[in-house]
């Protein structure tokens, strides 16, 4: 059941996409044909005014058809999105990353009027209630990764063959008693999905200069819960936050690509990205806002990447129409679409060879 109502969040998440590319083509008198949910075959439609609204078969997203979106279309006809000018068709092309960012952050506000776990630590506004010790980053191959701890683990106690952390610890105190007990095996018991459970990690050389480590990063985590006007505020902070992050990241993984150094296993596709929102959705409401936000603002940074099928590829051809004064020949751009397509696909499949092979080792 969870796996099916994730899904319907990315399925939520490209609609919101499509409405952004749809509000504001209507905005500017453009015509939109149609405006369509799921993809066909066609269940049932509707028409208001000159745009037809469908709610089709297959469950992988949504769509817009606007009129002339197709440079093969709509030549000379003044309510046509190609004879519109660059600005207009700039304007239509962010919009759904637009909305994808708006969404994130709304939906981040309203995580904050209910109360969401944050760091004590945290940028922003308010203070938060109940602090624990939290598991916030496990290192890939790590003694804490193989023993099975995972972040978002609230952390109830340590102990070690000759010691136990004293109650009522912090993150450093915590962090300090496994780095002073680094010789010997820690036994760490964590509450999981309101579970207790325990793992045994034994700190290794290597992952850490100049002392062994079990690999995991701990932070004071409580509850923050704000007003509505401050939750605007501070969810715009976190969403920036999350962007800018998601970027540098996103630039770092391409750049690995184009040097031939890429870490496939250390992202995930559909298939990986499913599996863990599908568990992250039973841990509670909270979770899975933040969940759902970031990857609404993953989906639009990629669709901001200059490749050709993607809004940023349009972008570029638009800019480029709007410096040379002159249209790129329709086969151009129907050859530079496949082939951005073609290396969209060919990465997809990629990642999620390896989202199988994590799932089946």
């Amino acid at each position: 059941m969870s796996v099916i109502l994730f899904i319907l969040c990315l399925v939520a998440l490209i609609i919101v996409h499509e409405f952004g590319h749809f509000s504001v083509a209507k905005l500017f008198g453009i015509r939109v044909d149609e405006f369509g949910i799921f993809f066909p075959p066609r269940i049932w439609a509707f028409t208001k005014g000159e745009t037809e609204y469908s709610l089709n078969w297959l469950p992988f997203g949504g769509f817009v058809r606007i009129f002339g979106e197709n440079y093969d279309e709509g030549e000379g006809e003044p309510r046509s999105f190609v004879n519109k000018n660059r600005w207009v068709q700039a304007a239509v092309l962010v919009a759904g990353v637009t909305m994808n960012i708006i969404f994130a952050w709304l939906l981040l506000s309203a995580g904050y009027m209910i109360g969401l776990p944050t760091s004590v630590e945290h940028v922003g506004f308010g203070t938060t209630s109940n602090p624990q010790v939290m598991v916030v980053n496990v290192l890939p191959g790590s003694p804490a990764q193989q023993a099975g701890l995972m972040p978002g683990d609230t952390v109830v106690a340590v102990q070690t063959g000759t010691a136990s952390e004293p109650a009522g610890q912090n993150a450093q105190q915590t962090q300090q008693f496994i780095t002073a007990h680094q010789e010997e095996s820690d036994v760490i018991t964590v509450l999981r999905d309101g579970q207790s459970m325990t793992f045994v990690a034994k700190p290794a050389a290597g992952l850490v200069e100049g002392r062994k480590v079990i690999g995991v990063e701990f932070d004071d985590v409580g509850t923050l819960k704000l007003s509505p006007p401050v939750a605007l505020i501070q969810g715009a902070v976190l969403g920036w936050d999350i962007t800018r992050t998601t970027a540098a990241g996103l630039g770092h993984f391409f750049a690995q690509i184009f040097e031939g150094r890429a870490d496939f296993s250390q992202v995930s596709g559909p298939i990986g990205i499913t599996a863990f929102g599908a568990a992250t959705l039973k841990q509670g409401f909270s979770a899975a806002v933040v969940l759902v936000a970031l990857i609404s603002i993953n989906l639009a940074l990629l669709n901001l990447l200059p490749v050709p099928g993607l809004d940023g590829g349009r972008l570029l051809i638009v800019a480029i129409e709007g410096v040379t004064r002159r249209r790129i020949p329709v086969a151009w751009v129907s050859y530079l679409t496949l082939a951005g397509l073609a290396a969209l696909v060919l990465l997809m499949l990629v990642v999620s060879y390896h989202d199988i092979s994590k799932l089946v080792g």
